[in-house]
């Protein structure tokens, strides 16, 4: 299988060394109501941005959060001389800690790795039959681990969002299988210009095959690449946002190593391309964007003078409330991510806040079919003590079964004799957010059997390859005896769908000014890994946003 036919990579390869080409920046465009000055008449980026976030300030353009779809609408905002204000719940993660790093270990959780938690709740919490949960100092860490009456949702928490905690595998679906993901976007549009816009936009990049071939770290994906292909099952490599360069040196001893010491869970210190260093380093670089890290949006209403009165929590790094600020903007883009937007909708619509949002807000949420699983191998198929935590390749049996499994690593610094995989399966089940004003939060009612489908779909590729191997399931991972790993997701989609809770583009019903740009909008799968899929719809959306509203 060529490279330009497989899962998750764009038509006409590139060059790992070069990012993949895109279209350029939006162009033209007006400001806000009031600022009638055309953006291409000014003069150019300011020198800095201005101050953070004060108690009573008007701003233009309030971004709730500065994940993938935050990053990109203060972006394209920002180019077209809107000033832009992200309000972010997380830290700015800018600061070395004790230890000289930014982040910590994946091996050695410590007060910067979990939200507001005083015990880690890692995605595998038992290993060789012990529990590795341990007690951590409460902090504003970096993984919210947020749990549900039927599953834990992981997100990131920080400026950079889901970005600072994910793999980085940046995969496009395949496009034959786009018309279910979003079926009221024009594909062509997509594929032809947001994916690539995207893909440059963020940096994606391929591992060099001939260097995958050799290199130690990833002797656990070559191993996985064999039992799928004795099985029949098509191994595809995937793009990623990682920098190879990198990853290289890490290998060769002449850089610090980051994924090659494990670094993936808590954040990456040193190879990983996050919104960071692409979409927000410039967006800052125009001079019209602030962060205002520690900043937790409570309310967001109609102004009495025109705009949205926005009520802000600043907090500690222990989450208490230090400050409680009100803005009002012009225009409030709702960019928590799916849980947040999703929770913080459903709470203004039953408090009375936006009471106009239509009965669709709060629906269709999924959990992209995510499903875990590990394989204890024979001896002779050892996985390797040194594992890069980012993976670059799948199994794909998408069309046949419903599945397409990452060849995920296990980098416990042993060998283990073990393949891990992380499966994205076509898994029906939807969920809704509601109100629930006694207990005053908002509640999921996912279900713990749902996974059902997705664990019958993953057992499509994994019974065949024990069947083939002579192999057996680890289950040692997920609690004594458990084989799957169906209490969580990395990938959390909808709430707030696209064409239901808004209109074609992310426009709130009832409340002109008001917009979601994040992964809220896309109904509960893509079929892959979906931060891409979230990043170019944003870019879909912001240039229409851009060309019309403003």
């Amino acid at each position: 299988m060529d490279a330009a036919s497989e899962p998750g990579t764009l038509s006409g390869a590139t060059s790992r060394r070069r990012f993949i080409a895109g279209t350029g920046s939006l162009l033209g465009g007006l400001a806000l109501a009031g600022r009638a000055t055309p953006a291409g008449a000014r003069s150019g980026p300011r020198a800095a941005s201005a101050a953070p976030l004060t108690d009573g300030a008007r701003v233009a353009a309030l971004v709730i959060g500065t994940g993938y779809g935050g990053s990109v609408a203060a972006l394209r905002l920002a180019e077209a001389g809107v000033d832009v204000h992200m309000a972010e719940m997380g830290m700015a993660w800018d600061t070395p800690g004790p230890d000289g790093k930014i982040f910590a270990n994946t091996t050695s959780p410590d007060y910067r790795s979990y939200w507001l938690r005083t015990r880690t709740k890692q995605p595998l919490s038992n290993f060789l039959g012990f529990p590795i949960d341990k007690a951590v100092p409460r902090h504003t860490g970096i993984l919210d681990a947020e749990e549900f009456g039927g599953i834990t949702v992981y997100q990131g928490r920080g400026v950079g969002g889901g970005s600072l905690v994910n793999g980085g595998m940046a995969v496009t679906p395949r496009r034959e299988n786009f018309a279910a993901v979003l079926p009221t976007v024009d594909a062509a549009e997509m594929y032809g210009t947001y994916y690539p816009r995207a893909n440059a936009g963020l940096g994606v990049n391929t591992v060099d095959p001939d260097w995958f071939e050799t290199t130690e770290c990833y002797q656990y994906a070559r191993v996985g690449r064999e039992h799928a292909r004795r099985s029949g099952f098509p191994f595809v490599f995937v793009p990623d946002v990682y920098d190879w360069d990198h990853m290289e040196r890490e290998q060769a001893g002449t850089a610090p190593r980051s994924a090659l010491a494990g670094e993936i869970l808590y954040g990456n210190n040193h190879g990983k391309k996050t919104l960071q260093q692409t979409y927000l380093a410039r967006a800052k670089a125009t001079g019209r964007v602030t962060v205002s890290p520690l900043h937790k949006v409570t309310t967001v209403a109609p102004a009495a003078g025109g705009g949205y009165r926005v009520t802000i929590d600043q907090i500690d790094t222990e989450g208490n409330t230090v400050a409680t600020k009100e803005v009002t903007a012009d225009r409030v883009f709702f960019a928590a991510g799916s849980v947040g937007t999703s929770k913080l909708l459903v709470k203004l619509r039953a408090t009375g806040a936006l009471p106009r949002l239509n009965d669709e807000v709060g629906t269709g949420w999924g959990d992209n079919g995510n499903v875990m699983c590990g394989r204890a191998n024979h001896m002779w198929d050892a996985t390797g003590a040194l594992q890069s935590s980012i993976p670059t390749a799948g199994i794909d049996n998408w069309a046949a079964g419903g599945a397409f499994a990452e060849v995920a690593p296990l980098p416990t610094g042993i060998e283990t004799y073990a393949s891990f995989y992380l499966s994205i399966t076509k898994n029906p089940h939807r969920a809704r957010f509601t109100w629930n004003a006694a207990a005053g939060r908002a509640e999921l009612d996912w279900q713990t059997a749902w996974k059902q489908p997705s664990i019958d779909a993953a057992k499509t590729i994994f019974d065949k390859i024990n069947a083939k191997e002579g192999t057996i399931y680890r289950t040692d991972l997920f609690g004594a005896y458990k084989i799957w790993g169906d209490h969580l997701t990395y990938h959390p989609l909808g709430g707030a769908v696209l064409g239901r809770a808004t209109d074609n583009y992310g426009r709130l019903q009832g409340y002109p000014g008001l917009y979601v740009i994040d992964g809220a909008l896309i109904p509960g799968n893509t079929s892959v890994n979906p931060f891409v899929t979230i990043t170019a719809l944003a870019e879909r959306n912001i240039e229409k946003i851009v060309a019309t509203d403003l």
